[in-house]
């Protein structure tokens, strides 16, 4: 599977630049130890990853994550990194959920984590679109930042309004597509607003959402899959980072 993805990265635009998982440990869903995070750190630089920009949860509800908390717990895992002889470069941003705590941060013009190009990844709920999404998004960008919508195939209500994603891509929002769901792992419906987001070129990120083992051994299957190859033709913005 090395080989392939080797292959697949030459030929095409596919970045080996990963903006989405889960790996700094003990601070959300993700991996919950220092070891665990470097046996999944260590399968990306083999596999042919050149950076991670791992992204935890700040949820208030749940995780309630922070710069400081972000940051001391990246600097442990670089730390480590050195310690086991890992080259791969780890940097550390956010996922945010669309919460109170997240629209209190953008009205209050606080800093944000972001990535890049002052890109902020965000997730919303999987139940419906938030009533207040575009306002937030349009201070978001006044502020000057660029607003990236995880995984989006995953909202399955979109399957049925597609037309509202492409009201928010002709708004300024980046859509970050997750490769799992290439193989139908979330859900069949997933995999077909993924197909059609592909299609129709609107992905500018593609993301692992690695948050464990079993989430890392299921992207190898998803780099063989022909919406892989589909997405290689797309025009993706990791390469950028």
């Amino acid at each position: 599977m090395f080989s392939f993805f080797k292959k697949e990265k030459q030929a095409s635009n596919l970045p080996t630049i990963d903006v989405h998982s889960h790996l700094l440990p003990g601070i959300d869903d993700g991996v919950n130890t220092v070891d665990e995070s470097l046996e999944i750190i260590k399968q990306f630089s083999e596999m042919g990853y050149e950076k991670i920009i791992t992204t935890p949860h700040v949820m208030s509800d749940f995780y309630p994550n922070n710069r400081e908390i972000i940051m001391d717990k990246l600097e442990q895992v670089k730390s480590a990194m050195v310690d086991a002889s890992l080259s791969i470069e780890l940097e550390a941003a956010a996922e945010y959920y669309f919460d109170e705590h997240f629209i209190n941060l953008v009205q209050s013009k606080q800093q944000l984590l972001t990535f890049g190009d002052r890109y902020v990844l965000f997730e919303i709920g999987f139940m419906s679109e938030p009533m207040n999404l575009k306002t937030i998004i349009f201070d978001l960008i006044t502020q000057g930042y660029h607003p990236v919508l995880a995984h989006p195939e995953r909202y399955i209500y979109y399957s049925n309004e597609f037309e509202k994603l492409e009201d928010l891509v002709s708004r300024g929002v980046l859509l970050q597509l997750n490769l799992n769901s290439l193989t139908g792992y979330y859900s069949k419906e997933a995999k077909g607003i993924a197909q059609k987001l592909i299609d129709k070129d609107m992905i500018s990120f593609v993301g692992s959402d690695c948050h464990n083992q079993k989430h890392f051994d299921q992207m190898k299957l998803a780099l063989g899959h022909k919406l892989f190859r589909k997405l290689s033709e797309n025009n993706l913005l990791n390469h950028t980072l």
